[in-house]
């Protein structure tokens, strides 16, 4: 079980973009990615992310390990504010967070043997001897199921299923806290997909290793997770416990989610529809609520007042006027 103490704080987490037009690059309008965005993530544990693509989710991974600079909001590790980390610190954050991207091959140097791809990491942080770091790339590849006499082997040579080890490989070098895994299957064929997501979990039972998963699967997640955190246009509106969010999702788009799901029941009649499957503009969002435009439980309260995130008596947290 994982433990309740939080690895990761993050309060009102906000990432926009300035859009930029005419001869000048005057700042037009301002695409608001990730817009107030605050999740906990304790010892071992796996928080999803999920949403429709563009929602956001990413780009919030990415904020949290520091390749996209957050606009505001905070972020605690270990209980301390990261923005004010100085240098040194920051690079021990880096070393203590990693990630696995979603293309294992864009993710991978094509020019690079794989054991120069999972040493880099050992090379940059200075971990131990040029002959320890070897042996650790060999005993990292078999840790994720490859040979260690594949390591001189270039990316290309290598199956998609075996250039995801590699990135989980690479990503374990330092001995993490967290990794965020950024759509780390859907690349990959589904019987890839359940190999890899066996591994993972074998990982974090013996290693501890707490996961940000982000994914747009719901079978995925439901089989990863150990609490789901939905988000719609750079919001969370729902975050619950995987067994209750899957059994009874409360917020109208959680339900829309999972009733859009494939389903091999053909007795499962799918009775929720959005009004509209137009999703409105990161750009241009709509006033109050978000997810009104497409709400059938729609009112006047959800066109001019946003629901805060509120915990509910079951543990979950909501964001809505009418549930």
């Amino acid at each position: 079980m994982p433990d309740a103490t939080p690895d990761l704080a993050v309060e009102d987490l906000e990432v926009h973009f300035p859009v930029r037009s005419g001869i000048l690059q005057r700042q037009t309008a301002t695409v608001k990615a990730v817009d107030g965005v605050s999740f906990t993530l304790g010892r071992g544990e796996t928080l999803s992310i999920v949403g429709e693509s563009g929602c956001g989710k990413s780009t919030t991974g990415l904020a949290l390990m520091g390749l996209i600079k957050p606009t505001g909001g905070r972020v605690r590790f270990g209980g301390q504010e990261i923005q004010s980390f100085s240098r040194h610190a920051l690079k021990d954050y880096r070393r203590r967070m990693q990630i696995v991207f979603q293309d294992p091959f864009s993710s991978l140097n094509p020019r690079h043997r794989v054991r120069e791809a999972i040493r880099a990491p050992l090379d940059i942080h200075r971990v131990g001897t040029p002959a320890s770091r070897n042996a650790d790339v060999d005993r990292l590849m078999d840790r994720v199921g490859l040979r260690p006499d594949q390591a001189d082997n270039f990316p290309h040579q290598f199956s998609g299923g075996q250039r995801q080890r590699i990135g989980i490989a690479r990503a374990l070098a330092l001995n993490p806290d967290i990794i965020v895994c950024d759509e780390p299957v859907s690349a990959l064929d589904v019987s890839v997909q359940a190999q890899i997501l066996n591994l993972l979990a074998d990982l974090q039972h013996d290693l501890g290793v707490s996961f940000l998963f982000i994914s747009h699967d719901l079978g995925v997640v439901e089989y990863i997770s150990h609490r789901v955190a939905v988000m719609y246009l750079g919001k969370i509106v729902e975050i619950a416990p995987k067994a209750a969010i899957f059994a009874r999702p409360t917020h109208p788009y959680t339900e829309m989610l999972m009733r859009s799901a494939p389903t091999l029941d053909p007795r499962q009649r799918h009775d929720f529809s959005a009004n509209s499957d137009d999703i409105p503009s990161a750009m241009n969002k709509p006033s109050g609520c978000p997810f009104h435009t497409r709400c059938p439980l729609a009112t006047d309260i959800c066109k001019s007042n946003e629901p805060a995130l509120t915990p509910r008596d079951d543990g979950r947290l909501v964001a809505c006027h009418h549930r």
